[in-house]
């Protein structure tokens, strides 16, 4: 009975040693930051998901991307992986990303309408006024406070794609690369595609790269308003505008934004052969 007893014990520590041993080993896996900031002009706190490059250095200047639909849960996580990828085998240099998460982003992303079915169907709606004046006057000063920054980038789909054409064409200058996919230009009876051509002769021609792209499996009206907007700012004279579009021949409104921002990354950072 002894002997039994001996080995008992002597089994359970050696399976607490062993799960010990296990457990001790063990450590968070960190990749950035998690930050709460207050907006006055929004009148509510702002989660930001922070994607920091593996060798950051608080001393050294980065290209940052704004990306909407930045929760942890939608869009942060494959988009940082992505630029972690463009990062080591393409010749994009070390990138921030700040994700924006959401509250009501149909609140945040769109402008007011008119139309009764928008107003039943949104009843938040019309807000994007204020979002954007978060964006330049708060969310944009902060970022640059607590980081050294070059460029920035703005990553928008559907309602964001809305939202990102909304800037593009009445504060261009928030952003030097627009990434624009599969934007819900059908807000609002198309008004927005409507005043596109009006809006542009106001912007100044000053450098900026802006790539559009839609999945030929969704809605037509969504694959028509995208090609019509990248035909008006091809046809706008501005020469300093590098302006891309592509039809993800095999996408839809629910699969296209990884890729299609791979296709988009391309045409600015090609790969290159590792030295």
């Amino acid at each position: 009975m002894i002997k039994k007893l001996l080995i008992f014990c002597s089994i359970l520590f050696t399976f607490q040693f062993m799960v010990f041993a296990q457990s001790s080993n063990v450590k968070p896996l960190t990749i950035g930051e998690i930050r709460t900031i207050k907006s006055k002009i929004l009148n509510e706190e702002r989660t930001l998901n922070i994607y920091l490059p593996q060798n950051f250095d608080k001393t050294k200047s980065y290209p940052i991307i704004y990306l909407l639909d930045g929760s942890l849960n939608e869009d942060f996580i494959h988009v940082t992986g992505l630029i972690q990828f463009f990062n080591q085998m393409y010749s994009m240099p070390e990138t921030i990303v700040v994700g924006i998460a959401n509250i009501d982003r149909k609140k945040d992303f769109t402008f007011h309408t008119d139309l009764k079915d928008l107003q039943k169907d949104y009843p938040t709606t019309g807000h994007s006024d204020q979002f954007i004046s978060f964006l330049e006057k708060e969310l944009k000063p902060y970022i640059r406070s607590q980081f050294k920054t070059t460029d920035n980038y703005l990553f928008g789909q559907s309602l964001g794609g809305l939202l990102a054409t909304e800037i593009l064409l009445k504060k261009p200058e928030m952003f030097t690369n627009y990434f624009i996919i599969s934007p819900s230009l059908w807000w609002d009876d198309e008004s927005l595609l409507k005043q596109a051509n009006q809006l542009l002769s106001k912007i100044p021609d000053t450098k900026k790269f802006i790539y559009f792209s839609v999945g030929k499996g969704e809605h037509p009206v969504m694959v028509k308003d995208t090609e019509d907007l990248y035909d008006v700012l091809k046809k706008s004279g501005k020469k300093n505008w590098m302006v891309e579009y592509k039809m993800m021949e095999t996408d839809n409104h629910a699969t296209i934004l990884h890729r299609s921002l791979y296709e988009g990354l391309v045409k600015l950072f090609p790969y290159q052969e590792p030295k």
